[in-house]
């Protein structure tokens, strides 16, 4: 398929055209998989966009979606692309002030919200929104209509649909139209990405970086993706990574098939039996734990057996990474182990499996080399929102755990004199909307962005990365964590003087806290304190646990659920200058988490 360098829209017109009769868009209802073709995917898309532009959308209105990942969200996604709108995707976990800022901060007239619950939510800051004019309900509820003020219209999904069908009878050439006309410079998405300060950036892309993402990825490809494939789609539609997933049938023609929801993937992936799936590490985490669990619980044959196993992969894996042939001795012995042990893994992905992409956090080069054990190639891949997700990827025929891989297509890697990771490509975000400053501290003059990541290339041109630049905490299942707002809000609890987050490449977050004597003068008396008494004694008290256990609910309670602090553990001393306090009273965060790891892998302990 030669992809033009247009818009979204144009790459949607011709993969109906090519695979009009072919399997599209599936779903899974009572644990069976439905599909509709790509000709009915078209028709879909198309009354969505018409019954848009009948209720007044106009090219470059923005357009908001707050849900989970569904069909119906990206159905509403692709028509108003197509129609030259600019969608703005919003968490579902997003507090209702988070909501109400990015809904201001975009200037966005149209809000498609899942159901009721999400809109109780926005419903509850309505008086703050100044440009909402209307909203769409996926789902549709009775009483919904009573939520939202006079000013603000209300439509539900269904009813668009059957409105914009009727539209296209009448005028059955306009949809196409409206797409040859949406040009190539238009913005396509303002993606909010966390900021430090806890109000989020928007990450504004052009329709054409949209396609340039998408073209980097085909050519990279080398057809190793075609029309027999089937994705499995169960990452966020809000996160750039997951939108990337659910455009890819438009280059490859595949079969696209949405998971119920996040908490139903393992049974979803023996359902659907998908042949390539993108992920974030934390669900490969999930699965590495749930196969050592059982293992642990298995009898002392079933455990050397599979001790045996992986060291007959290791030697035969060893081989190949070395471009020798393995003997015919360790060729015969890791068949045997993959029939007794690894097959059996292979399986519970469904038997189909021919790729996992991961990206959004680095992946443990110990998970990759088990999947990898057990035929499942894991190409691990770099990618920012700003560089509209993947930019690097490990190449299918080799990969080198540890690395993120290699440049695809058009997108040039340089660094800086510090090591930062620079970035150029057609395939970048444009600005950040309404922020020229931030802008230019990201992209200099020569269009190279500056991604604030630190790395190098291996001398077979495999790129590392070494550390971040950035304070931003990535967690495993890929959440982007700005600690400072958090670390703040903790601050403001009476009897926390310091709270340092954790949670990089980790499943979820966790908080070293520091508290002072002083703090608790009022409950001396309350819980046997004496002056004398040392703070290692006093954070011993269950009493004392059960006070900043309440004071970090609060914290919680203000935050997205990814945001929350999860375990906590209260350091046996205060913190001054002459231990973890820098002169202008800094917390020497990397000292005092590499002092206290053992205490941090602890809270990590199932």
């Amino acid at each position: 398929m030669k992809l033009k360098k247009r818009s979204i829209g144009d790459l949607f017109l011709d993969r109906v055209k090519k695979s009009s009769d072919s399997n599209s868009i599936g779903w899974i209802e009572d644990d069976v998989i439905k599909f509709i073709d790509f000709q009915q995917y078209y028709d879909t898309v198309e009354s969505l966009a018409l019954a848009f532009r009948k209720h007044g959308l106009d090219r470059q209105d923005k357009v908001a979606i707050l849900g989970n990942t569904t069909k119906e969200w990206h159905f509403c996604d692709v028509s108003l692309l197509c129609s030259g709108a600019i969608v703005v995707p919003i968490y579902h976990t997003y507090t209702a002030d988070e909501i109400a800022y990015i809904l201001n901060h975009s200037e966005s007239k149209i809000l498609v919200v899942e159901d009721l619950k999400l809109l109780n939510k926005v419903a509850s800051v309505m008086d703050k929104l100044k440009h909402l004019k209307q909203v769409v309900l996926i789902k549709a509820s009775t009483g919904s209509n009573k939520i939202l003020p006079e000013r603000v219209s209300l439509y539900n999904y269904e009813d668009m649909l059957s409105e914009g069908q009727e539209e296209a009878q009448y005028h059955p050439d306009v949809f196409e139209t409206i797409i040859t006309e949406t040009p190539e410079s238009d913005l396509a998405t303002i993606i909010y990405t966390s900021g430090t300060t806890g109000k989020p950036k928007g990450a504004a892309i052009k329709q054409l970086a949209f396609t340039q993402m998408l073209l980097n990825v085909h050519r990279f490809s080398h057809h190793a993706f075609d029309s027999n494939d089937r994705s499995l789609t169960f990452l966020p539609l809000s996160h750039v990574f997951g939108r990337a997933d659910s455009f890819l049938p438009l280059i490859f023609g595949w079969e696209c098939v949405y998971a119920r929801s996040i908490q139903t993937i393992i049974d979803d992936i023996a359902l659907v039996r998908p042949t390539i799936m993108l992920s974030v590490p934390r669900i490969f985490e999930k699965i590495y734990a749930k196969i050592n669990q059982s293992l642990e619980q298995s009898n002392l044959v079933k455990q050397h057996l599979f001790d045996w196993a992986t060291e007959k992969a290791k030697e035969y894996f060893a081989c190949l990474d070395s471009d020798k042939t393995p003997p015919t001795s360790t060729i015969l012995q890791y068949q045997l182990a993959y029939k007794l042990v690894f097959s059996k893994i292979y399986n519970m992905f469904g038997g189909r499996i021919r790729y996992f992409i991961s990206g959004g956090a680095p992946l443990s080069k110990e998970i990759i080399y088990f999947l990898r054990y057990s035929g499942l190639t894991i190409l691990e891949g770099y990618g920012l929102t700003e560089t509209v997700a993947p930019c690097v990827l490990n190449p299918f025929p080799k990969q080198l755990p540890g690395s993120v891989g290699q440049p695809m297509g058009d997108v040039q890697i340089s660094f800086a004199e510090d090591g930062e990771i620079l970035v150029k490509s057609e395939a970048l975000f444009t600005e950040y909307y309404k922020e020229p400053e931030k802008t230019e501290e990201v992209i200099d003059e020569d269009g190279w962005f500056h991604t604030g990541d630190i790395g190098k290339f291996t001398k077979d041109g495999y790129l590392v990365i070494t550390d971040r630049k950035k304070d931003i905490i990535i967690t495993s299942g890929g959440k982007n964590v700005a600690p400072q707002k958090i670390e703040n809000l903790a601050k403001l609890q009476p009897h926390i003087a310091q709270c340092i987050l954790v949670g990089e490449k980790r499943k979820y977050l966790t908080a070293l806290i520091s508290i002072e004597k002083e703090l608790f003068e009022r409950e001396f008396s309350e819980l046997g304190i004496s002056k004398d008494m040392d703070i290692s004694e006093i954070v011993k008290l269950p009493e004392v646990h059960e006070i900043i256990s309440s004071e970090l609910e609060t914290v919680n309670s203000e935050l997205a659920k990814f945001e929350t602090i999860k375990e906590y553990y209260i350091l046996p001393l205060e913190l001054t200058n002459e231990n973890y306090l820098t002169p202008s009273l800094k917390v020497k965060k990397k000292e005092l988490i590499k002092d206290f790891s053992g205490e941090i892998d602890a809270m990590y302990q199932d």
